[in-house]
């Protein structure tokens, strides 16, 4: 699958036309949002979904609030006159299709659940874009990234879990996942049969005995299953917070969770020197 999605990549930055670059260009996911931010031309980019401009989910909300937002539907999409849309792998069918009826370009990017696979990503919008030398910068700047934070590794992983609403959980086969192979925290996913995501019951957890649980930050409102994230069972265990923006999406934010984790990484070696 990795193999797979590398060479879709590779194609889709190969099939982009040599024409001049797109004028009118309209962002319908989150993840292409946040490449399309980083490389569009000044002007080129007319408006990024909607969820960009949410706090919990945009790693670039900042950037984000200089375009207008829409919602994805293909009505309100056609009407800004597009000459390119990007779309992701959960872009309805129904959107997409209906925009190609109507004679629009789209272009749908593959989900990204390896960090080595971002700067891949970053040619094949670039190439999209007909901006093929900021998407080398931005991929080369990228991989240098990514190096250094893996070449800090020092020890053996201590264990983590991802423990989310509902007892979801994300294994090693995930955006997730690498970003904690990363950092060198061992996944206790892995341990207890999950690859991708699933959930695993709280009995299972507390059983495994994971020297740090880490959990996103809750949503407004109730809600019972985000209330499992704080059960009394999980009191004797290190806690960690997520900012869930920055794991979403395969992009260059997702340094931020790396150096977020090798951070909470360090703070366990040092407790553990602490009670030697």
């Amino acid at each position: 699958m990795r193999r797979a999605r590398a060479a879709l990549f590779a194609l889709l930055a190969l099939a982009a036309p040599a024409a001049a670059e797109p004028e009118r260009v309209v962002s319908v996911n989150l993840c292409t949002d946040q490449l399309a931010m980083l490389l569009a031309a000044p002007g080129q980019l007319l408006s990024v979904s909607h969820i960009a401009h949410d706090p919990l989910s945009s790693a670039m909300l900042e950037e984000a609030r200089a375009f207008p937002a829409n919602y994805g539907r293909a009505e309100e999409v056609w009407l800004l006159r597009p000459d390119l849309v990007l779309a992701g792998a959960f872009t309805p069918e129904t959107t997409v299709s209906m925009l190609r009826r109507m004679g629009v370009r789209v272009e749908r990017f593959p989900l990204v659940t390896r960090l080595a696979d971002v700067p891949e990503a970053l040619r094949a919008v670039g190439a999209a874009l007909g901006r093929e030398a900021a998407a080398a910068r931005e991929a080369a700047a990228f991989e240098a990234r990514l190096a250094g934070l893996k070449g800090r590794r020092a020890g053996a992983d201590p264990r983590a879990a991802l423990w989310h609403a509902n007892g979801w959980s994300l294994g090693p086969e995930t955006l997730a996942g690498d970003i904690l192979a990363a950092a060198g925290l061992a996944n206790v996913a892995a341990e207890l049969g999950l690859s991708a995501g699933g959930r695993i019951p709280l009995e299972s957890l507390a059983m495994a005995s994971p020297d740090l649980v880490l959990s996103g930050a809750r949503y407004p409102g109730a809600s019972e299953g985000e209330a499992l994230t704080s059960h009394p069972a999980l009191r004797h265990f290190r806690r960690g917070a997520v900012e869930d923006r920055d794991w979403v999406c395969g992009a260059p934010a997702a340094l931020r969770a790396v150096s977020a984790m090798i951070e909470a990484r360090r703070s366990l070696r040092g407790d553990e020197v602490a009670r030697r």
